[in-house]
């Protein structure tokens, strides 16, 4: 049997920003040059994105437990029931703050591992017929920060995994970091037919946003937030009626430019993220000749595959690649759905356009095979996963999504 995804799961934090909210603040920040405001505004109107979420809780309209998040130890003036010191946020000033890498990663230490359980406890939960004790191999994923032992193993730990559980981090790999992923996963699976691999991207972009007036960054700060998502890899056959979607070829090319205008660095007040406006540019010349291989090895066209999963880098991204390589509206759907409601969650973020494609969820507003009035059918469909990162490295996958007699 082909590798399958077997299910997906997702999780996020509590808090939710608007757009509209988070746009006020950023261009509200003393110290900004005389033409940032305007751009600020723009770019954030532009995103095409209505909410987010984030781990920094100083951002949301209301306080909530996790909020004023401090660095261990330290100490709080005027006792344990005084008010938490704003790190991130200073909500009485309107400040953003400028707290340094360690105290980020301090917060990622603390906030990771419900996301990264979360995920995969909603994975293994909706995988018909596969439980906790059926993995036997985890593969973890995440660039926006560190700890050891890693989230590897503590998904092992947490789900009460066999102490014997093979396991593998992918780090620092950027929004295509999933697909590596799933071809680890895939080929464990071919090499060892009676492998489940449980695969979980979770990433805290938030904790690395910072108030600029550099294009680079207000671009980053309109688009990243948080959130993880899991799969469950299987070889075992689906169950009855249960939709699976195959993993058929994946495939990863590097465009001959780009190495300067997508990057991932760490420096003294966070991760420092290039994302330039020539991105979408570079993926408009070059997405035709990176999906070549993969269509080729899959023996299909464009024309043959149903539903698309691109990863929303950002709304020039999707409009880039919906005119160059012909799809319509309704084939960009559940990007658009996702980068509108989550916004940009760097590797976690196709999973959440993939789930939608799994469970038949396709054109907002109409009954998809997975609808709750709409019966589930057998017929396979062709679905094209794509997502773009550091290099600029173009990561793609051809997945058929069917369903289990």
């Amino acid at each position: 049997m082909s590798p399958s995804i077997h299910s997906i799961g997702t999780a996020v934090p509590s808090t939710i920003i608007g757009q509209d909210h988070i746009r006020d603040v950023f261009r509200s920040q003393p110290g900004l040059g005389r033409l940032a405001p305007r751009l600020i505004g723009a770019v954030f109107d532009g995103a095409q994105i209505a909410t987010r979420h984030t781990v920094i809780d100083e951002l949301g309209s209301e306080q909530t437990e996790h909020a004023g998040q401090t660095r261990e130890g330290a100490e709080q003036p005027g006792g344990a029931d005084s008010a938490p010191i704003p790190v991130f946020f200073d909500r009485a000033g309107g400040r953003i703050l400028r707290p340094g890498t360690g105290a980020r990663n301090d917060v990622y230490v603390q906030r990771s591992p419900d996301l990264f359980v979360r995920a995969a406890e909603e994975a293994l939960a909706g995988a018909p017929g596969i439980t906790a004790a059926d993995v036997t191999h985890v593969v973890t994923v995440s660039c926006t920060g560190f700890f050891a032992p890693g989230p590897d193993y503590l998904l092992v730990r947490r789900l009460g995994l066999a102490p014997s559980t093979r396991r593998l981090h992918i780090g620092f790999m950027g929004c295509y970091g999933a697909f590596p992923a799933l071809r680890a996963a895939r080929d464990t699976c071919l090499a060892e037919p009676d492998a489940v691999v449980l695969v979980v991207c979770a990433e805290l972009c938030t904790l690395h946003l910072r108030s600029s007036d550099d294009p680079d960054a207000i671009v980053a700060s309109s688009v990243f937030a948080d959130g993880a998502a899991a799969a469950v890899v299987s070889s075992r056959p689906a169950a009855s009626r249960s939709p699976v979607l195959d993993l058929d070829v994946l495939e990863t090319v590097l465009t001959p430019v780009g190495a300067d205008d997508m990057a991932w660095s760490i420096g003294d007040q966070g991760f420092d993220m290039v994302l330039s406006s020539y991105v979408p540019h570079i993926v408009e010349e070059h997405v035709d000749s990176a999906l070549a291989p993969l269509l080729e090895a899959g023996g299909v066209t464009v024309a043959d595959v149903d539903d698309w999963a691109v990863h929303p880098g950002g709304r020039s991204i999707l409009d880039r690649v919906e005119s160059q390589v012909g799809l319509s509206e309704a084939q960009l759907a559940p990007s658009r759905r996702v980068l509108r409601d989550y916004g940009n969650m760097s590797s976690a973020t196709v999973l959440f356009i993939l789930r939608e494609h799994l469970e038949g969820r396709r054109v907002e507003g109409r009954g998809g095979e997975g609808a709750d009035d709409a019966p589930v059918t057998s017929a396979a469909r062709r679905v094209c996963a794509m997502a773009f990162g550091p290099g600029l490295t173009v990561e793609s996958a051809l997945l058929t999504r069917r369903v289990g007699a």
